[in-house]
């Protein structure tokens, strides 16, 4: 008797406002992704394949913002088509670099982009998938980091906790011996408010941290906005410090409207 091959886990990945760049960063995973490949069944992946398998779904990953009407539908679907809702890059955890549509009033911003913008029909802001839906894991950059989807992808797959570290890019400086651009130099750095996940490439090269990973848990920015002040930035630098890649996210959004 022939034994029957146990049924692979189903994974979709679904795309919302974004430049794909984090599902780039699945597809950039190669070695690692052809193993992945091997233990579930890459079920809806439309960067990848036209090929689609009816859900539902086991792990979903999403990318990307909620920012019309039509997303926020879609979300609900995909959100009840999946057993786990894994979001991953910095549109998706925090409304992305679109969420700066936040701060003004966006029939200005489409009459100034638009020849016609009454044809477009978009909300007012760019938010998070976790403000429409229940999310089970966010997997924060932009964009991710490939190991760190990697090791959320294989904790999903086994039923345990992904192992992604909750330090500050200050760590990450210091493993890679990076001495600090901020202290030594006077270079503003957003590093000890910011989730690590990088590797501090930026401080490696006598740059401040941009944010791109987003604030860590229980981030102090009103001591870093002290410290940015001692070294002369001002309150409108300051405001573009914090509103960049992850500018609707709490911690950032707060601190930048004090600016």
């Amino acid at each position: 008797m022939r034994a029957r091959t146990p049924k692979r886990p189903k994974l979709a990945v679904w795309k919302f406002a974004s430049c794909d760049g984090c599902q780039l960063s699945l597809l950039d995973c190669e070695d690692e992704l052809l193993a992945i490949a091997g233990k579930v069944e890459i079920a809806n992946f439309l960067e990848a394949s036209r090929a689609v398998v009816k859900g539902p779904y086991d792990l979903s990953l999403v990318e990307g913002s909620i920012t019309t009407p039509h997303d926020a539908q879609r979300i609900t679907q995909v959100r009840k088509a999946s057993k786990f809702l894994v979001t991953i890059g910095a549109c998706a955890t925090a409304g992305g670099i679109q969420a700066l549509r936040n701060f003004g009033h966006v029939r200005e911003f489409l009459s100034v982009v638009y020849a016609k913008p009454e044809y477009i029909e978009t909300l007012a802001t760019s938010t998070a998938i976790a403000e429409h839906v229940k999310v089970d894991f966010e997997l924060r950059g932009c964009p991710i980091n490939k190991q760190q989807l990697v090791e959320v992808l294989s904790a999903f797959l086994k039923g345990r906790k992904p192992n992604v570290s909750s330090a500050s890019v200050c760590i990450e400086c210091k493993r890679r011996g990076t001495v600090c651009v901020m202290v030594a130099q006077g270079i503003p750095c957003l590093g000890p408010v910011t989730h690590a996940g990088c590797g501090a490439i930026c401080p490696a090269y006598h740059r401040g941290c941009y944010g791109c990973f987003g604030p860590k848990e229980a981030a102090n920015t009103a001591s870093l906005s002290r410290q940015l002040t001692v070294l002369g930035v001002s309150e409108e630098q300051r405001q573009r410090l914090y509103r960049t890649f992850n500018a609707n996210a709490e911690p950032f959004r707060t601190e930048s409207a004090h600016a």
